[in-house]
């Protein structure tokens, strides 16, 4: 099947070719015909398959039938997503001179504003800054658009956003066609199906293993303190057997993802990183060069993990491992995409076991063990532990702590919130969970001391009916 098979007009196949996209996906073949015929859609399938193209060709039809603005609105949980999906619209639609508008936190508001009033076709946000936007000005209306497209949807309607998901759904017309896409069906989206339309299309994917089959996926069990020596170790002998494979590093918070750019830059490797506490220039500037290939290997918190395309990522690592199942689904899917073979290594320590259970669960498959030489780790290990603990001092001598709190500060403010009250409230908790923790162990400690008191009265009760034997 092509894509003139799907009903898409000529222009848009004549510029699939173009750009070297040559068949339809499963989720293409599936839901395109019924975006086309009006009809509310749901669509999961695996990372890398193709789901952005998926609701972007239908909608570029239906806007060339009727062409004016604002057309279709984009969410997006993660700037980087937006602006990636907004590049894809571009190509596309690039021989209809498209307008789009990218409307995400850490640029300029009043440059969005002013190219949200110029009506472009399509607008791709993430549901913050558009809520602002609602919110403060009104130079713009959505009351017209037609699709509405939640990517990354379990993400979307997972809670954090309520608020200004809100607030964006209050500004749209009833009419309209509303799709959703994810690679992972949550509880949340299970939900979303049970409340939607009649004749709304849900397309999932029938495979039973929830990662691609071009993915190979191992773990790394070490201890919890020795886990930055093995992560050098596996980007050595990576790097031993390709020199110019892309590496994707995930780890947890923005400061261990500042700590662990700034210690392999130090141990010989050239890396960028992408975390929230960055401007969004800086991640821009960051993940330009990681595409390019300038830096082959990026540092990131899981703003990395959804929807990024960057097909030439050979490996995942994953520094510190998710505590949820989903989120490693999405990890490890930024390799082995478009047919490409891709490997994922996640560095487990003795506290991590449970997790991988959960996650072998999910993706309905065991991991492998990966090689590693202890050895080799140990003959490195006390450099990375110095390197590591100088870059701890050099970061501690830099506001990044102080610009976190500020950032937490002003999030709690914009919530209608006292940062104050919220920090007493915070420590009152932490107090009472110290106490009830305590009281525990004493709680143990007691029965321990009676247990062996029992057990010493027990041993004198045989020490005695054994004389009596005698």
């Amino acid at each position: 099947m092509n894509f003139q098979n799907l009903n898409l007009s000529k222009y848009l196949c004549d510029q699939l070719q173009a750009v070297g996209v040559k068949s339809p996906t499963e989720i293409q073949k599936n839901c395109i015909p019924k975006i086309l015929d009006g009809i509310d859609c749901i669509g999961c399938a695996k990372t890398g398959s193709g789901k952005t193209l998926a609701f972007a060709l239908p909608i570029l039809q239906k806007l060339w039938e009727e062409p004016y603005g604002i057309f279709a609105l984009i969410l997006t949980p993660t700037r980087e997503l937006a602006y990636q999906i907004a590049d894809q619209f571009a190509v596309i639609g690039k021989p209809k001179n498209l307008r789009h508008c990218v409307v995400t936190g850490g640029m300029e508001m009043i440059v969005q504003a002013r190219e949200l009033s110029n009506k472009p076709h399509i607008v791709v946000a993430t549901p913050g800054r558009l809520a602002d936007h609602l919110e403060s000005c009104d130079t713009f209306s959505l009351k017209r658009i037609k699709f509405l497209v939640l990517d990354e949807a379990d993400r979307l309607l997972g809670g954090k956003f309520d608020k200004q998901i809100a607030t964006i759904f209050a500004a749209l017309p009833k009419e309209r066609q509303t799709l959703l896409f994810s690679a992972t069906m949550t509880d949340t989206l299970e939900k979303v199906k049970m409340i939607t339309k009649k004749n709304t299309f849900v397309y999932e994917s029938t495979a039973e293993v929830k990662t691609v089959d071009e993915l190979e996926q191992f773990y790394v069990l070490c201890p919890y303190n020795v886990k930055d020596g093995y992560l050098v170790e596996i980007v050595r002998q990576f790097r031993e057997k390709d020199e110019n494979g892309l590496i994707m590093i995930f780890t947890d918070t923005c400061k261990n993802c500042q700590l662990l750019h700034m210690t392999l830059n130090e141990v010989g490797f050239d890396t960028v990183s992408l975390h929230a506490m960055m401007s969004q220039r800086q991640r821009l500037a960051g993940l330009a060069k990681f595409k390019s290939h300038v830096s082959k290997i990026l540092i990131a918190t899981d703003v990395a993990s959804r929807g990024l395309d960057i097909p030439a990522v050979s490996l995942v690592i994953n520094h510190i491992i998710p505590n949820n199942a989903t989120d490693y689904v999405h990890r490890v899917g930024r390799t082995a995409r478009a047919g490409r073979q891709g490997r994922a290594v996640s560095i487990v320590t003795q506290h991590d076991i449970k997790i991988v259970k959960v996650i072998e669960e999910k993706i309905n498959m065991r991991l492998k063990e990966y090689d590693v030489s202890g050895l080799h780790v140990a003959k490195i290990l006390t450099q990375v532990h110095v390197t590591k603990r100088e870059a701890q001092i050099k970061l501690d001598e830099t506001d990044f702590d102080e610009r976190r709190l500020i950032n937490k500060r002003k999030k709690l403010i914009n919530e209608g919130k006292d940062p104050d009250k919220v920090e007493e409230e915070i420590k009152r908790k932490r107090k009472e969970k110290n106490r009830q923790r305590f009281e525990r162990r004493n709680l143990n400690n007691k029965n321990c001391d009676r247990n062996s008191v029992n057990n010493e009265l027990d041993i004198d009760d045989h020490i005695n009916s054994v004389e009596k034997c005698k």
